[in-house]
């Protein structure tokens, strides 16, 4: 049998695994990248890029690609709880003069591409089934199902699992779940059209909270959340009967808005924590650890993750990883998990807000620090 090796395998080639594919090929590192989807698949999310993770692709190289591409510029955000409102200027601060939420499918195909141009080997419809193990048990690589129905046998010194909250990296490899959130949300997406780009629009009410995010080709995702076991109500209620019956604010917002797409209804699932390294392994956005989406930061955090892991596997020091993780990170998920509990009023939200701004922040004040591994290396 034919055995391909590589320095690092990469399962899973989203946000997370292509970022990471990125940075380890541009530090000169031999990257294979794949992923079971077909290429320019497309995902349902929030789209919202906060601060940190355009700083991030401003670093790479990659953000004026997504303008180029009419991503729309986020120069404004209004927090809305209940009838009372607060607007909010995005100012030039660390390189960045606006926010953008870009549609996934130009997001990951671009990042998978620029992965490409580093070097990565990038293959799609290809899935991790297994992972080999030497008699020591540290990983050394990992069995592939290719798009012809055949396997293939895989050696690399790291094999990361970038493949979801659902992980089959984490899976095989053991990585127990190290702290899980209380709460979580019941959630449906949609995208319209119809709607101005007045800025990312987030909206709360008692026991309900929702955003609207103007996204590429004169769209908007839309979504809304509620309580957890709210699915069915989520599914089979029409978006605007959602919006005025629980959230009259929003409902005004979306006047003029034109349903598109097919819509998705997120059910639920709490929060993890989960170990993010071990021999001859690691863990990268939501297989590593996943906040409820009511934040709207998970893209971020996949795009800070794929820094840190990037320069934890490039300097040797992968042993510190899931340390820095957690001190970065946990702020960000017990905020998450507090603002999924629905157990707050508008005063006590505005406050979790400001403490979320605050992780934020800090998390920004570490990418601006952070030397460039690409750039290091070179």
């Amino acid at each position: 049998m034919n055995i391909e090796t590589y320095d690092v395998l990469i399962v899973g080639a989203r946000c997370a695994g292509a970022a990471t594919a990125l940075q380890l090929a541009r530090q000169g590192a031999r990257v294979l990248l794949i992923d079971s989807a077909a290429p320019g698949s497309d995902t349902m999310s929030t789209h919202a890029l906060m601060r940190g993770a355009v700083m991030l692709l401003d670093r790479w190289g990659l953000a004026e690609a997504l303008r180029d591409a009419g991503t729309p510029q986020i120069t404004r955000t209004r927090f809305i709880y209940g009838t009372e409102a607060i607007d909010i200027a995005i100012r030039p601060e660390q390189g960045v003069a606006a926010l953008m939420a870009p549609r996934r499918h130009l997001l990951d195909r671009l990042l998978a591409e620029a992965a490409a141009e580093a070097g990565a080997d990038v293959r799609f419809e290809t899935a991790c089934t297994g992972l080999i193990e030497d008699a020591q048990g540290r990983v050394r690589g990992a069995r592939l199902a290719l798009p012809d129905g055949g396997t293939r046998e895989v050696r690399a010194g790291l094999v990361i699992g970038a493949d979801g909250k659902r992980s089959r990296v984490a899976r095989l490899a053991g990585a127990e779940v190290t702290r899980r959130a209380h709460h979580t949300v019941a959630c449906t997406y949609h995208y319209v059209t119809g709607l101005p780009n007045r800025g990312f629009r987030w909206h709360f009410a008692p026991g309900a909270a929702g955003g609207i995010i103007p996204t590429n080709a004169g769209a908007s995702c839309v979504f809304i959340a509620l309580p957890q076991g709210s699915a069915s109500e989520l599914r089979r209620t029409p978006l605007a009967d959602l919006a005025a019956r629980h959230m009259p604010a929003m409902s005004e917002d979306l006047a003029g808005a034109v349903p598109v797409e097919g819509r998705v209804t997120f059910a639920g699932l709490p929060g993890y924590m989960r170990r993010c390294a071990g021999p001859g392994w690691a863990l990268v956005g939501d297989a590593s650890w996943f906040r409820d989406p009511i934040t709207a930061h998970g893209i971020t955090d996949a795009f800070r993750d794929a820094e840190l892991l990037s320069s934890a596997a490039s300097s040797g020091t992968l042993g510190g990883y899931e340390a820095l993780r957690d001190h970065l990170s946990l702020p960000i998920f017990d905020l998450s998990d507090r603002i999924a509990s629905f157990e707050w009023s508008m005063d006590e939200l505005a406050g979790l807000h400001k403490h979320l701004n605050r992780a934020m922040k800090a998390n920004q004040g570490w990418i601006a620090g952070a030397p460039d591994p690409a750039r290091r290396v070179a």
